[in-house]
């Protein structure tokens, strides 16, 4: 579920270009800005964002088995058995956090080559077709519905989780941890949505 495309290099410094004139410059940046932007914001990367958040929830979601099994252990046996699903849950949470913060950091290093190629000339044509309207609004969308859930386990299931006849701790443990992997997520696809929409509008403007 990891995209390892490699990236466009970034133009070259200007004491070695060589390009015979503009207009092969201004096709090597609108090739390259076009597949940073692809990287960016296409649907595959979009696919891949979503399968870790998922994959993440699913894992932490066996460990909160674990969790509310713990809470609710009154012997032994049964507290061990709490730990078999919070270990089993952690292989997938593990490798989910891994991959997604390489993403967060690959999408870095490729918006810093796409503003490098964007400052090396100007095309509005080209550029007007960086915009990718639908693609931002699928990306904040999902962002915002994953930032409402979060919101809505953060502030209410907590709430509801404690009491007489209700759950406990172990729930309270299992409904943050869940809200704040889709604060996170959630954050960091509608950065990215509000960042492209910014840079995009800049270049046109």
């Amino acid at each position: 579920m990891s995209s390892r495309a490699p990236l466009p290099p970034p133009p070259p410094p200007a004491e070695i270009r060589s390009w015979p004139d503009r207009e092969a410059r201004l096709a090597d940046r609108a090739r390259a800005m076009a597949e940073l932007n692809r990287l960016l914001l296409g649907g595959a990367r979009l696919a891949v964002f979503l399968a870790w958040a998922a994959t993440l929830q699913l894992g932490w979601g066996i460990c909160g088995t674990g969790f509310i099994m713990l809470d609710q252990s009154s012997d032994p046996f049964s507290a061990l058995f709490a730990c078999f699903f919070v270990a089993l849950g952690l292989p997938a949470v593990v490798p989910a956090v891994f991959f997604l913060a390489r993403g967060v950091r690959r999408d870095r290093q490729a918006r810093e080559r796409l503003v490098l190629w964007a400052a090396l000339d100007g095309d509005r044509a080209a550029d007007a077709r960086l915009r990718e309207p639908v693609l931002s609004v699928v990306w904040m969308l999902v962002s915002l519905a994953m930032c409402a859930v979060g919101l809505w386990l953060s502030l209410a299931a907590p709430a509801e989780a404690v009491g007489p006849g209700r759950g406990g701790y172990g729930t309270v443990t299992y409904l943050m941890g869940a809200a704040l992997g889709l604060w996170i997520n959630g954050l960091i696809g509608a950065t990215k949505a509000i960042d492209h929409y910014r840079l995009a509008v800049r270049l046109v403007a």
